[in-house]
């Protein structure tokens, strides 16, 4: 039963890491529509969105079982717990990389944001992306040396999205308030989803130690 349990276990995390490779390359795609003002990648995101959907709900069924057909104990329970705050995480994920599509999509064919703040949404999406495939391969390796690089990165996300808020006051600020709400809320998603992927590395760490690190700010 143990080595049945086993198996399911890494079947879950390999799916929590796949589909979190797939909420990176949304937010790649979403990245790519925001800037090009590209309304077929943006309705690429948004009709992909379904299949993070899917697969997330599908991890959380599978976790589910196994707490109540094998009767997890220990480290054990450690893993199927953290694997569901995992999945959760993965699909907020998704969903931020939806909602950066949608703004694409309402703006189109319109730029969504300034040409002014395109390197800082270029730069936030980048980090944003490679956080995401980061915390895809710490799931992979259970490495937690591997998680704990992910929190020096995220600062870079912190650091822009502070620094978009002083550009925001700037008396220069020309584009109006409809450009302002939407450059806040997509700086807002970037960072979210940066927290995400660093909470998922948390957990990583946790299961490999059985200490958890400081929480990363502003998830949610």
């Amino acid at each position: 039963m143990r080595i049945v349990y086993h198996e399911r276990l890494s079947a879950l995390i390999s799916d929590i890491a796949e589909t979190c490779g797939l909420a990176s390359v949304a937010m790649e795609h979403a990245t790519q529509a925001l800037l090009r003002a590209d309304l077929t990648l943006a309705e690429q995101v948004i009709t992909d969105h379904d299949q993070i959907v899917f697969r997330t709900a599908r991890a959380e069924e599978s976790a589910f079982l196994l707490l109540a057909l094998q009767a997890p104990v220990a480290g054990e329970l450690r893993a199927v717990v953290t694997s569901m705050q995992n999945t959760a995480d993965v699909d907020r994920m998704g969903a931020l990389a939806l909602h950066v599509a949608k703004i694409a999509r309402r703006r189109h064919p319109a730029p969504a944001v300034p040409d002014e703040v395109r390197g800082y949404f270029a730069e936030m999406g980048r980090v944003a992306v490679e956080l995401g495939n980061a915390a895809q391969e710490a799931l992979l390796s259970h490495d937690p040396d591997q998680a704990a690089s992910l929190q020096q990165q995220d600062d870079k996300i912190d650091d822009l999205h502070r620094h978009l808020f002083t550009v925001l006051m700037d008396h220069d600020w020309k584009h109006g308030v409809t450009a302002a709400v939407d450059v806040t809320l997509l700086s807002r998603y970037y960072e979210r989803f940066a927290d995400h992927a660093v909470e998922v590395a948390r957990r990583v760490i946790f299961q490999a130690t059985g200490e958890l690190p400081g929480h990363a700010s502003g998830v949610g």
